[in-house]
């Protein structure tokens, strides 16, 4: 595979680029722009002697996202010319999901996991994200100093993912520990990728027992028959999405918001100005940040440039969206950025992600409203891995807030679905006595009820 420098530049490209370490984290814009003197696709380092091309042009992440035929995702050809111990194995390893598959496989996984969340009722989600953020804000209000990322951005999405998925909370803590690891990409990652299979094993198998009213348990009783194995590896597609991104989106939002003069003089701007924050950032800054990884199976003339056959193709949704040939112009409104991918591999959970990050970020601010940052925007840290965009911490100060009602015991089972009896059918609709229009509130119920002006 042969590059040519798109032009001479100032100095000699190298051969190839890493993307790990601290300092990619630390500034990827400007790697990003070293990239593109490459021209639209650029050779990069995963990890150590791990290479692979990087797509950082809008006009060809598309075409890649769009073309499974000469870009598929299957990795098994790959990850057989790869060490056992390769740090991003875990992360880029073949797995029977709706995310890494294509063509009868795709399309069977896709249906269960779509129909399966669309199950979910927008506005219970939207009340147990709100109950959810009330409790943790209740937990640090009165100190007057958070770490947003340990005290609120992270833990949320867990107890929305147990929640929506009937996880007992302790479960839930070795599952997000197991994915964050791997997302970082360290030498923990293979230690990472065994205790997650494991916890996920566990978690399959309590389901199979005691279903409930929850997605886990709708997607074993859907009609595609999903087997233990194919379970496992969607709860682990479904962690991914929930959890390790949907913090990444909270805390990088409440950066923004916090540091940029846009937003910074009116954080009692309500929802619009969190929703054009949202926007920004999912153009700007993704949470995931390069993904999208394809493996041709024969040589590729692509961009300009031979592509080897069942090496790495990786799409850069953060260079993408920041392609310089995009970007002229006001872009409030404009939703056509690849923060959740594109073409038949798009998030199918998108519209809750961006509905949890909104109801957690407007809730904090009408908690919190003078908020600040502790330390200068620019001496914050990023956690280091090319997949996501993840600060270290986010320190902020406020005047302290008295809870607003008084703390509930923390169990459990309070963000468990009640279980249904042991060999009985996981209902596919809204459980007896309940209907659209009243009925204890639960998460049953279309996806598409309603929702609240700036949702997607």
């Amino acid at each position: 595979m042969t590059f040519e420098p798109a032009d001479s530049g100032p100095a000699p490209l190298p051969d190839r680029v890493p993307l790990y370490g601290p300092a990619f984290a630390a500034d990827p814009a400007s790697v990003y722009e070293l990239l593109r003197r490459y021209g639209p696709v650029a050779p990069v380092e995963l990890a150590p002697g791990i290479p692979a091309t990087l797509v950082t042009s809008y006009e060809y992440a598309l075409e890649v996202l769009r073309d499974a035929d000469t870009f598929p995702k299957d990795a098994r050809r790959w990850q057989r010319s790869v060490p056992s111990d390769c740090p991003v194995l875990p992360l880029m390893q073949y797995r029977p999901t709706a995310n890494l598959t294509d063509g009868a496989v795709h399309d069977r996984l896709r249906q269960a996991v779509s129909e399966s969340l669309a199950q979910v009722d927008v506005e219970a989600l939207r009340g147990h994200v709100e109950q959810s953020a009330e409790l943790l804000i209740d937990r640090f209000g009165a100190e007057g100093a958070a770490d947003l990322r340990t005290r609120y951005a992270l833990p949320l999405p867990l107890l929305v993912f147990n929640r929506l998925c009937g996880v007992p909370a302790a479960l839930g803590d070795r599952l997000v520990a197991g994915m964050s690891a791997m997302m970082d990409g360290g030498a923990d990652a293979e230690n990472a990728n065994r205790d997650l299979a494991q916890a996920v094993a566990e978690l399959v198998a309590l389901k199979r027992r005691e279903p409930g009213a929850d997605v886990v348990s709708w997607l074993m009783a859907h009609p595609a028959r999903l087997n233990d194995e194919e379970m496992a590896h969607q709860i682990v597609m479904l962690l991914g999405t929930v959890t390790e991104p949907e913090q990444n989106l909270i805390i990088n939002t409440l950066r923004l918001l916090l540091a940029d003069d846009r937003f910074a003089g009116d954080l009692s701007g309500g929802s619009l100005a969190v929703q054009d924050a949202l926007d920004e950032i999912l153009w700007s800054d993704p949470p995931i940040a390069n993904y999208g990884i394809t493996y041709p199976v024969k040589d590729v003339d692509f961009a300009g440039v031979r592509l080897p056959a069942d090496q790495p193709v990786v799409v850069s949704y953060a260079a993408a969206n920041t392609d310089p040939s995009i970007t002229r112009g006001d872009r409030t409104g404009n939703r056509a950025h690849l923060a959740f991918s594109a073409g038949d591999h798009t998030c199918a959970a998108k519209g809750q992600a961006r509905l949890i990050a909104s109801v957690a970020i407007e809730k904090l601010l009408d908690r919190l409203p003078d908020m600040r940052l502790a330390v200068p925007a620019e001496e914050l840290t990023w956690r280091t891995g090319w997949v996501h965009r993840a600060l270290v911490e986010l320190p902020v100060v406020f005047p302290p807030s008295q809870p607003a009602e008084p703390a509930p015991a923390v169990r459990d089972d309070r963000f468990i679905a009640a279980p249904v009896p042991a060999g009985s059918a996981v209902p596919s609709g809204p459980p007896p006595g309940a209907s659209a229009a009243g009925g204890p509130r639960s998460f049953w119920g279309p996806l598409a009820r309603r929702r609240r002006g700036g949702d997607s």
